[in-house]
């Protein structure tokens, strides 16, 4: 499995079964140590690659311990920190790392809660652990541009040389791109004054403040989702094909008399290009459906079309091989899924997050895919209920 699947694979298990876990210890037993041999690789019943309750005494402090120590080729290289899952990380649970950072030939100290992992190391004074983080992975959402530099402390691909020199461009872009998140979802007023000067020629008073501060967020979401909608297009090579009927049932367009992208095209009747938004909701749920099926297929092979009515999920590109439908333009959301005569049934969602309850059908229809051939374009449906 690639990293992107083995963190994938992970991240689902969480999910799961976050709610259940109480305790440090349980959160080590359930998220850390999967962790530590599936994600990473290392052996975490070999005392010589992973050592449990590692001592070192520093200072005066005599017979402390680290959660886990990590040895590759005889030398320990990173420590790992380990706190419950209910708890947010902070900056004073990283102190026993800081002490035991400068007394190990350690370079790298992680600091998780089994969801997020903060990794650090000596960039600001050699063999003194910086205050923050270069790299923050956060398996709730995770951001595969760091993937790469994770396979890098991998017990297979292990380049402690190639993560510190990537290290200082890591940590700035990691803190900036926090910083325009949180931008981006709650504008600080530094922020609003700065695009208000760049369009709105008068004095900025708390009336233009309170007026441009909306303005600033809803443009923001926009233009991510037009740069999202604009890669998705690119990615996919233009424009579902299928005709967008006015009762708002989408019909595949083969079964309208053209021909899919699949057959030699007759007549293409598509959407219009311009009418359709792909929203941050629909993506959320597409990278949930994509988590769950990579424990079928590789992630790659999981493609997105979006439509007017519905964004769709398809193995492989293929039209004859849909794994989801996720019918979110309306008030009330619903999850298409497909049984073995790709009869869809469209079922009522309240979250983004209940996609999980359901699981087992999408693995269901990649694994059916994977059996045999296809012959049937999936056909269009009425709103159901649950059928499940």
């Amino acid at each position: 499995m690639e990293i992107a699947e083995r963190t994938g694979a992970l991240a689902l298990k969480i999910r799961k079964h976050k709610a259940d876990i109480e305790t440090e210890e349980a959160t080590k037993n359930a998220f850390v140590m999967p962790f530590i041999s599936t994600v990473l690789g290392y052996d975490v019943f070999n005392p010589a690659e992973v050592i449990p309750e590692f001592t070192a005494d520093v200072g005066t402090k005599k017979g402390e311990k680290i959660d886990y120590a990590i040895a590759h080729n005889g030398q320990v290289q990173l420590l790992v920190e380990v706190k419950k899952i209910s708890e947010p990380l902070r900056v004073e649970h990283a102190s026993q790392l800081y002490r035991y950072f400068a007394v190990t030939n350690a370079r790298i100290a992680i600091l998780t809660n089994g969801e997020t992992y903060e990794f650090y190391t000596d960039l600001d004074s050699p063999n003194r652990m910086d205050a923050k983080p270069f790299l923050v992975l956060d398996l709730s959402d995770i951001d595969e541009t760091l993937l790469p530099e994770l396979a890098k402390l991998t017990k297979e691909s292990f380049d402690l040389d190639s993560v510190i020199s990537a290290a200082g461009e890591l940590k700035y872009i990691g803190q900036i791109k926090r910083i325009l998140a949180a931008q981006f979802k709650e504008p600080e007023e530094e922020w609003v004054r700065f695009f208000t000067s760049r369009v709105y020629d008068r004095s900025f008073t708390q009336r233009i403040r309170e007026q441009f501060v909306p303005l600033v967020e809803k443009a923001a979401r926009q233009f991510l989702n037009e740069q999202v909608n604009d890669r998705l297009k690119n990615a996919l090579g233009g424009p579902d094909n299928y005709l967008v009927m006015p009762s708002d049932t989408a019909v595949p367009a083969e079964a309208a008399g053209a021909k899919t992208r699949d057959n030699a095209p007759a007549e293409e009747i598509k959407a219009n290009e311009s009418d359709i938004v792909t929203t941050e909701e629909e993506l959320e749920g597409y990278r949930i459906v994509r988590a769950i099926v990579c424990s079928e297929v590789p992630a790659a092979r999981i493609v997105s079309r979006d439509t007017k009515t519905y964004f769709g999920v398809l193995l492989d590109d293929n039209n004859r091989k849909p794994i989801a439908r996720l019918w979110f333009n309306r008030s009330k959301k619903y999850l298409g899924v497909f049984d073995e005569n790709k009869n869809e049934t469209r079922i009522p969602i309240d979250r983004i997050e209940d996609i999980y309850h359901h699981a087992d059908h999408l693995r269901k229809a990649v694994a059916r895919y994977l059996a045999g051939p296809t012959t049937a374009e999936p056909p269009a449906v009425s709103e159901l209920g649950s059928a499940y």
